[in-house]
């Protein structure tokens, strides 16, 4: 039988973003110390079960409804002895279903390896093509840990990818210029039709995947009709790669095995979702999800050192191309979507050039928001929330009527992307953030380019999507979510006692 005990305790403290893990029983006295409470009453919760995926998803809807209908503050459970921090519990698997965790498993180093290792056995007609697409997050991890600049890490790691089978490696901030300029053109659908849409406004982002997860499986309607249907750069990514380049290179998408590397273990359940997978084309977006440390441990096990690779330019989707230069979007270690969207709506709907962004911080470097002022008077409001905690705080003022934000950047890792557990994590499973200073930094060194200056992104409107406003570009690079919410009543099973 399991047991579920609860104990509360005051504590005032000063706010804190750790990000979750399972750690060490002897931290339990530090996130004590280190806890974030709104009004200073905290609930810890000790979890006396198996981490079954289907029992913690329903436990962590009832934590939902007491924050935001009691108004208490869930800290963190204690599972097994251990502490789970709830700072970041979007990170984790715990809420994974065995079907879902049966898809995610094989989406390993071993998956990636069998597809060499056939192509290296059966007759070469029926050889997979190989295609990897990396996040520009993940490129900074490899900068760090090869002491290079990071269009000299790209280019090894391309060099690496390759000397083992693969056969093109994209970067995906191609696919993020789709994201962004989609949601842009969104939020001003959005906020011209706020006053007859009460779903219209506040708008969330929809890149981030844990966030994501947590809107369809525990805040269910109250939250998914605001998020920006616009698809994650990875499934735009998927799309690209399956539809477009296959068609370029005369493939069939079954004959392709698509790999991104990204900084974020969430992006692997991302790619299992049923709406990305292409019943017309018979084939997922995107075939597996590697994360930063895995293609490390890939390089590793090969015997491979930095020194010996052969340096190998990117590829690009319309292969030679003159600019080989790699950019990024605005943002401190994410793709930048409340940045773009403010510059973008402030020109469209007020005349107005932004050319620097400020922002204020509020309750931690993590929920921070950005205001858009003419003459005094308040135009535009927008706000970066990043990690579990901040989620709850977001989600509770939403529920109470005092959410003045038009747009909301929800991102679940603490310190955006760059930071995500699949490159950021150090020794006891905490953020080593040394690393993550190190990665911001050579992050930051990339120019950036704004995607509606690219003209690679027009022509894809037009050879590849058949317009901006066509069906094909509406189907392709827009998706929908489910609610998979249940009511409180049924939230926790029998067998869970209080």
């Amino acid at each position: 039988m399991s047991e579920v005990t609860i104990t509360k305790r005051k504590e005032k403290c000063e706010n804190c973003t750790k990000q979750c893990k399972k750690k060490q029983g002897d931290e339990a006295e530090s996130l004590q110390q280190d806890g974030d409470a709104a009004n200073g009453e905290v609930m810890i919760i000790s979890l006396n079960v198996f981490r079954n995926g289907f029992i913690l998803i329903r436990l962590f809807s009832v934590l939902s409804i007491l924050f935001l209908q009691c108004n208490v503050n869930v800290q963190y459970l204690v599972v097994g002895g251990q502490p789970v921090l709830l700072s970041a519990c979007l990170s984790c698997d715990g809420c994974v279903s065995e079907e879902e965790n049966q898809k995610i498993s094989q989406q390993n180093l071993q998956g990636i390896n069998r597809v060499l290792a056939l192509n290296k056995k059966c007759d070469s007609s029926k050889h997979k093509v190989l295609v990897v697409s990396v996040c520009p997050q993940s490129l900074p991890f490899f900068a760090v840990k090869f002491h290079l600049d990071l269009q000299a890490a790209a280019q090894k790691l391309c060099g690496f990818l390759k000397s083992v089978g693969v056969k093109y490696v994209f970067d995906t901030t191609l696919a993020a210029s789709f994201s962004i300029l989609e949601g842009q053109r969104e939020f001003l659908q959005r906020y011209r039709r706020r006053h007859s849409d009460v779903h219209a406004m506040p708008m969330f982002t929809s890149s981030c995947p844990g966030w994501i997860r947590y809107a369809e499986h525990v805040l269910g309607s109250l939250v998914t009709p605001h998020i920006c249907t616009a698809r994650s750069p990875q499934q735009v990514m998927g799309c690209l790669v399956k539809e477009y380049f296959t068609r370029q290179q005369k493939l069939s998408p079954e004959q392709v095995f698509h790999v991104v590397v990204a900084p974020c273990f969430d992006k692997k359940l991302e790619a299992v979702k049923e709406e990305f997978y292409n019943s017309l084309l018979q084939t997922r977006d995107v075939d597996c999800v590697l994360t930063s440390v895995e293609i490390l441990h890939m390089m590793e096990q090969s015997n491979v050192s930095v020194e010996d690779v052969e340096p190998v330019p990117l590829d690009h989707v319309f292969g030679e191309v003159t600019d080989t230069r790699l950019m990024r979007h605005e943002g401190r270690g994410s793709e930048g979507f409340l940045e773009h969207i403010l510059k973008y709506a402030a020109k469209e709907l007020f005349g107005l050039e932004v050319n620097e962004i400020i922002y204020k911080t509020l309750r931690n470097r993590d929920f921070q928001e950005v205001v858009l002022e003419r003459d005094g008077e308040t135009l535009l409001q927008f706000a970066a929330v990043y990690g579990f905690r901040n989620i709850q705080t977001l989600v509770h003022r939403m529920r109470k009527g005092k959410l003045p934000y038009q747009l909301v950047e929800v991102l679940s890792c603490p310190g955006g992307c760059i930071s995500g557990r699949g490159q950021a994590e150090g020794e006891g499973g905490r953020p080593d953030r040394a690393l993550v200073q190190q990665m911001e930094e050579v992050y930051s060194s990339l120019s950036v380019r704004l995607p509606e200056a690219n003209p690679i992104i027009q022509r894809l409107y037009e050879d590849w999507l058949e317009g901006e406003d066509s069906p094909h570009a509406q189907l392709t690079l827009h998706t929908h979510y489910n609610n998979h919410t249940q009511s409180p009543s049924n939230t926790l099973g029998p067998d869970i006692q209080w």
